[in-house]
């Protein structure tokens, strides 16, 4: 019997690259559009703290409607843009 629609694998991505093979170009996938009610929630779980624990990711991310790895992704990008700015001022 066929699988139900939720237990279909997503395609391997490995940081948010789409491989076709092993090998050969590498399909990007889309940059992820946030919207500003997520941009909103994603910016004040920061400014409480600046790591999450893989229950406190899952959790945001289901209440967001965001993949674990965007929310991950999301923070490691926001980490490093905020001590940049550290270090200037």
């Amino acid at each position: 019997a066929p699988l139900p629609p939720q237990e279909h694998k997503p395609p391997a991505v490995a940081n948010g690259e789409l491989r076709i093979n092993g090998k050969g170009k590498k399909l990007r996938k889309p940059r992820t559009i946030y919207s500003s009610l997520q941009l909103q929630a994603l910016n004040q779980r920061f400014q409480q703290t600046q790591y999450l624990a893989l229950p406190e990711r899952a959790e945001l991310a289901a209440q967001l409607g965001l993949t674990q790895t965007q929310v991950k992704i999301w923070f490691q990008n926001k980490r490093s843009k905020y001590k940049k700015i550290m270090k200037q001022s």
